[in-house]
């Protein structure tokens, strides 16, 4: 179900980024568990012809395999957070276990990333202010356009109706997502695009 990130979280953990502050009538985009080979692709397509950036949260193991697409990301001047090295779970590792995989992650981008987002949105409150040099992004709107159980045309009335000015907004360039995600991008682009709407990356610089 696509949905806005509950209300409580941000209060529950104040120093992860779930929304954007602005009065301003701005969307931040961003894509999770990059690049693959058509997804990725496809995604770089519609925001080149949108003419947009965006913010991409990459697998360390993705980009190795995949490093033409992952060099595109870049030359076509997106943003680039790190996303782990194999898309795993704070929950399930100890904090070194992570914070390894969060390293070796940025050894495969090639530069120090200094946007975070943490694999399902689980990370432990002590992971945390390990990950100080980071901002540690998450969302305000899930788009859920991995689940199979939801349609093309729900994932894209649910992500409209979820998004206000200033949210961090989750698509995903994988696999699992691309039937619901070559429907919904483009159409929830055109829309809010009409609605007088603009795109941008996550600031990246510590405030």
């Amino acid at each position: 179900m696509v949905h806005r990130t509950p209300f409580f979280l941000p209060w529950f953990y104040p120093s992860l980024i779930w929304r954007i502050p602005t009065n301003a009538k701005e969307i931040f985009l961003t894509f999770d568990d990059g690049p693959v080979p058509g997804p990725t692709e496809f995604v770089l397509d519609v925001l080149k012809k949108s003419e947009i950036k965006a913010t991409f949260f990459s697998i360390g193991e993705n980009v190795v395999m995949n490093k033409e697409i992952y060099q595109r990301i870049m030359q076509d001047g997106h943003t680039i957070g790190n996303h782990t090295f194999n898309h795993i779970k704070g929950w399930n590792h100890t904090d070194d276990e992570y914070l390894k995989n969060i390293e070796k992650c940025g050894h495969a981008l090639g530069f120090n990333a200094q946007l975070f987002r943490p694999p399902y949105g689980r990370i432990k409150k002590s992971q945390i202010p390990k990950l100080s040099q980071y901002k540690i992004i998450m969302w305000d709107v899930l788009t859920s356009d991995y689940s199979k159980s939801i349609s093309p045309e729900r994932c894209l009335a649910g992500s409209i109706a979820s998004t206000r000015p200033g949210s961090i907004v989750v698509f995903h360039d994988s696999l699992k997502a691309e039937r619901n995600l070559t429907y919904a991008l483009p159409r929830y682009i055109d829309h809010f695009l009409t609605e007088g709407y603009s795109f941008k990356c996550i600031p990246t610089l510590k405030v």
